[in-house]
């Protein structure tokens, strides 16, 4: 066998056995390209995928039909490196949860916040670290809902451009990170815990 072959055949080995240990969870925190951006930064998530979920519409678009959909991203993650607990921390300080419209400048539905449970034990987690914000914020109405996770649909075809838009088009995708307010708003929730 020749070295490219070997190197080929590892690689795909590789990516077997990260899928096999790998958990996924769901989340929507307004746009997903800077959802997708945040959560690749934890350590233990291997991949993070933008896409659409929680509507009834089957393969909804971004252009064209999403109607009752939320902008999301499937984070896949190591539960052997960081918890689906940690997870949900750290979402927290990358949403405002107090928004009722959207998320920062994206307003409308699609643009909710919303944490998707897959499960009995994702759902006590989920509501158990929502009760911590509402605690945290009395003065304030947390809008983020727990609700049972509907089939995501990742961005894909002719709009998968939306894939790792933060890497691949870092100049607008930090001018309009910055356009949009959402660091500055976040750390005026969140203060030093807040995560750019």
């Amino acid at each position: 066998m020749n070295i490219k072959l070997i190197l080929i055949l590892f690689a795909g080995l590789l990516c077997y056995i990260m899928n096999a240990i790998a958990d996924k969870a769901i989340f929507a925190g307004g746009c997903f390209w800077c959802m997708e951006s945040d959560f690749e930064k934890l350590a233990g998530v291997n991949d993070v995928v933008s896409g659409f979920t929680g509507g009834s519409l089957k393969n909804p678009t971004y252009n064209g039909n999403h109607e009752g959909h939320y902008e999301a991203v499937e984070v896949s993650y190591d539960p052997n490196k960081v918890s689906y607990q940690q997870l949900l921390d750290y979402y927290w300080v990358n949403i405002d949860p107090f928004d009722a419209r959207g998320q920062f400048c994206d307003q409308g539905h699609s643009y909710l916040s919303a944490i998707f449970v897959a499960n009995d034990k994702e759902k006590a987690l989920a509501e158990a670290s929502r009760q911590k914000v509402v605690e945290q914020f009395p003065a304030q109405t947390v809008v983020t809902p727990v609700v049972k996770a509907k089939t995501f649909y990742p961005i894909k075809g002719k709009e998968a451009y939306h894939q790792d838009y933060y890497k691949n088009n870092s100049v607008r995708y930090r001018y309009y990170r910055w356009s949009c307010g959402r660091d500055q708003r976040l750390k005026e929730i969140w203060g030093d815990r807040a995560i750019h």
